[in-house]
């Protein structure tokens, strides 16, 4: 049996161990009281929003901020291409990466070090913005919906980490023995590899999927017509620039006034621009701790 005495905890443990719990309950207030702050004020009314009456809970519930954000035809639109930013670009990056990542795992792969040694330069540099928009107009890019995915298709840092997530993962011993056993190389990558690689899959799946849906610069300098915007374009102009078409939103402008239902819109389309990531999250939860800390034992 253990000795209690020996693995009590001195004072000074404890508190230390009570300035961690402090200090980590100090940054949860900090984060969850402006999140509580954004999903109470799009369910009150555009009054209380205004005069400031809104902190943890809703006052004067209404859905009138939610009704104008899915009766306002341009933050569709902006929505539909969202998604279609996020999955199409995701699919393709995933599938890059793990082309490129897997190959370069393999010690038998000739001039491996010097690839990785050409993926580190352009992480570290680049060659700055209007060098990078001339590439995407000479490809003749601009205004078209590949301009949000073709150029940010690979990510080197991911490409980094699911290289060594395979060095760790899938043991040279494991291809051997499949190729022994007349598995050819594609078969084991679909039937061997794929399935242990669900962790650094998921990581890899909502780092790119968090990025293609919050992005937003690309489009300010790469798309130029509004049927092409992304909903974080919609938004940045309605948080930043103010800009609402309350024309396209005459049944609540009639109830309630103009600068009331913009504040309220903002709140209401924050939440449902983030319901899309919430709800991915929870699916690749269980992989995602995995799958970055297997990732990053060792370059």
């Amino acid at each position: 049996m253990f000795n209690k005495t020996a693995i009590r905890e001195s004072k000074g443990d404890r508190l230390f161990m009570f300035l961690i719990y402090l200090f980590l309950s100090l940054v949860l207030i900090a984060v969850a009281v402006p999140l509580i702050y954004i999903v109470s004020s799009s369910f009150s009314s555009p009054q209380a929003v205004v005069t400031g009456k809104v902190w943890l809970f809703p006052v004067d519930f209404t859905l009138d901020g939610y009704k104008a954000v899915f009766n306002n035809p341009q933050i569709g639109v902006g929505y539909l291409n969202s998604l279609f930013y996020t999955v199409v670009g995701t699919t393709i990056n995933v599938i890059l990466t793990i082309m490129l990542a897997y190959p370069l795992a393999k010690k038998t792969l000739y001039g491996r070090n010097f690839f990785m040694v050409l993926l580190v330069i352009t992480m570290m540099f680049e060659g700055g913005l209007i060098p990078y928009y001339l590439v995407v107009k000479n490809l003749h890019l601009l205004d078209t919906r590949w301009a949000m995915i073709l150029p940010g298709a690979l990510g080197v840092f991911q490409v980094i980490v699911a290289r060594t997530f395979f060095q760790t993962t899938i043991p040279d011993e494991l291809a051997e023995a499949a190729e022994l056993d007349g598995c050819s190389d594609i078969r084991f990558i679909f039937s061997i590899v794929l399935p242990l690689s669900k962790p650094i899959i998921a990581v890899m799946t909502l780092m790119y999927a968090v990025g293609h849906w919050n992005a937003y610069f690309d489009a300010l300098i790469f798309l130029r017509k509004p049927d092409l915007f992304p909903l974080q374009i919609i938004l940045r102009n309605i948080l930043i620039l103010n800009t609402v078409d309350a024309s396209m939103m005459a049944d609540v402008s009639q109830m309630q006034a103009q600068q009331g239902l913009k504040d309220l819109l903002k709140y209401s389309l924050i939440v449902v621009a983030s319901v899309p990531v919430l709800i991915i999250y929870p699916f690749v939860q269980k992989h995602f701790v995995k799958g970055v800390m297997i990732g990053s034992l060792k370059g």
